[in-house]
């Protein structure tokens, strides 16, 4: 396991998974400017990293993550033309929704506004028994900017979205599963396991495959059958010719486990 410290986070490599454990567990891991650019950071590197199959995020102490750093908010003073805690947001969750490796949310304790939001870019999301979820924003007089009331409708449907965003209830983590945000719940201490067997799972697959299909899949939400249909003909024709294709099928045949090198 290779472990490198930051000012807000730390970054875990074990096998071919990396994992970003945030650090500012005294703020419930509430999104800082300095936060959110050593997580764009970290992305941007395991993104472009071979060696990395899938990226975990996941929070210390007794939050994933509470939303953004209010009181930050409140005190920044920006210079004309620099970066906001909002150009940061779309650049760090950009990375998580765009980037071509899969990216687990491993809900350790609250997700809360913008820690819903963070929850929602990530293609999957693993969850403790004690996890709680919530938009969180009304309860603050903050109108979210990063899905919670544009993407959330879309994910659990909309009287449930505006339940949540209109009260800034937190609901528990096995409820979310039932409306179809979380995939799996598991007991508290079995969470890091059961997301490293997931992921390890993951890094014998073909990377090839595994960007197509995130692309091809997040594309799909917002175009028409057809038009999604269509895009998936194109990435199969297109994907018939890379290397992993080929081994797959060579492996199939010869009764062997396939050597993917992710084109």
């Amino acid at each position: 396991m290779l472990t490198e410290d930051r000012k807000t986070l730390s970054v875990e490599r074990i096998g071919q998974t990396l994992w970003i454990i945030f650090r500012r567990s005294e703020q419930m891991n509430a999104m800082s400017m300095q936060m959110l650019d050593e997580m764009a950071e970290t992305l941007a590197q395991a993104m472009a990293d071979d060696a990395v199959r899938a990226v975990v995020l996941t929070g210390s102490g007794r939050a994933f993550c509470a939303g953004a750093d209010l009181k930050e908010v409140a005190e920044a003073e920006l210079k004309p033309g620099e970066p906001d805690l909002l150009d940061r947001v779309d650049h760090a969750f950009g990375l998580i929704r765009n980037g071509p490796k899969p990216v687990v949310a491993a809900v350790n304790g609250l997700a809360l506004a913008g820690g819903l939001e963070m929850v929602m870019a990530c293609d999957l999301v693993f969850a403790a028994e004690s996890a709680k979820l919530g938009d969180a924003h009304s309860n603050f007089g903050v109108f979210p900017g990063a899905g919670g009331a544009a993407i959330l409708p879309c994910r659990i449907g909309l009287n449930r979205a505006k339940y949540l965003l209109f009260s800034g209830d937190q609901i528990p983590a096995r409820e979310m599963m039932d409306c179809g945000l979380v995939n799996r719940v598991v007991p508290d201490d079995e969470l890091r396991d059961t997301v490293q067997t997931f992921t390890d799972k993951l890094a014998d697959k073909s990377p090839a495959v595994l960007r197509r299909m995130k692309a091809v899949a997040n594309r799909a939400m917002n175009v028409d059958e057809a038009a999604a249909l269509a895009e998936e003909m194109l990435n199969l024709r297109a994907h018939m010719r890379s290397w992993d294709f080929h081994e797959g099928i060579a492996a199939f045949a010869e009764k062997r486990k396939p050597r993917f090198r992710g084109y």
